[in-house]
């Protein structure tokens, strides 16, 4: 493969899931380390992408860029799905809920709708619309109220104030990024203050992230990686980066995604 076509096609795999690793790109273009790292840096100088530390990210994903809703709900959909279906089933019949806004909580939202009797809180607009248009009917949907963020996230000193006098079971908790030392992440200062105000309502903080979201800081820090009580990501995530959350959060659960589906060939008889 020509390196034009190799840039091209690293290119499109970023702007496909947000962001990707050195070491996974050496091993799907069997190329050295050396040269991946040459190809970033030429994308990266043409605007294609964001070079960063151990590999890349697209180029809208800066510290202070807040992608639309709609820009993030099509990437990484089958880890999404997984670690969603994984937190669900940490939802007993009966409890108190609450939810950020973000795609893997609003995947998580519709794997809801099945348990009973439960009160979900959240500032997620889709989350909330998806769980109203389908909810049972002993299910409690409470919406906090507030600004609208492009994430479709309310926010604010009217979100903040809703959630001071409530307190929920489990809080589970979608980030744009996570590091060491950053932790985990958003680029919105106020969803970051909604969020840690979250964080006091609960009595457990599930953080819901696909491994993609590794090493992408945002510009605010919401909590430290010990503020988690149990962090659910795929199998994407690599091992330096495995090491790293396991020694910070209190619990880490990894999950593998659903292979996709092939369609089903036709044969003529």
């Amino acid at each position: 493969m020509l390196a034009r076509q190799r840039q091209e096609r690293i290119a499109e795999l970023v702007r496909r899931h947000g962001s990707i690793r050195v070491g996974a790109l050496t091993e799907r273009f069997g190329v050295s380390h050396m040269t991946i790292r040459r190809d970033l840096e030429s994308l990266a100088r043409q605007g294609h992408l964001d070079k960063v530390h151990g590999g890349a990210v697209t180029a809208e994903h800066g510290s202070t860029k807040e992608p639309a809703f709609g820009e993030k709900r099509s990437r990484e959909v089958t880890a999404k799905e997984a670690i969603a279906a994984a937190a669900a089933r940490l939802v007993a019949p009966g409890s108190a809920v609450a939810l950020t806004a973000g795609t893997t909580t609003w995947t998580l939202a519709r794997h809801l709708l099945d348990i009973p009797d439960i009160t979900v809180v959240t500032n997620s607009l889709r989350a909330a619309q998806t769980l109203e248009a389908n909810r049972r009917q002993t299910q409690t949907v409470v919406l906090t109220g507030g600004v609208r963020t492009p994430s479709d996230a309310l926010v604010g000193p009217v979100a903040v104030a809703a959630l001071a006098s409530l307190r929920v079971d489990v809080l589970f908790m979608g980030v744009h990024g996570m590091d060491v030392r950053t932790g985990f992440s958003t680029p919105n200062l106020e969803e970051a203050e909604t969020n840690r105000a979250m964080c006091r309502s609960t009595r457990r903080v599930v953080v819901l992230a696909d491994h993609t979201k590794w090493d992408t800081p945002g510009l605010a820090t919401i909590a430290a990686l010990e503020a988690a009580d149990l962090l659910i990501t795929d199998s994407g995530i690599e091992a330096h980066a495995r090491d790293a959350l396991e020694a910070g959060v209190g619990e880490l659960t990894v999950v593998e995604p659903a292979a996709p589906t092939r369609p089903t060939e036709s044969v003529r008889t």
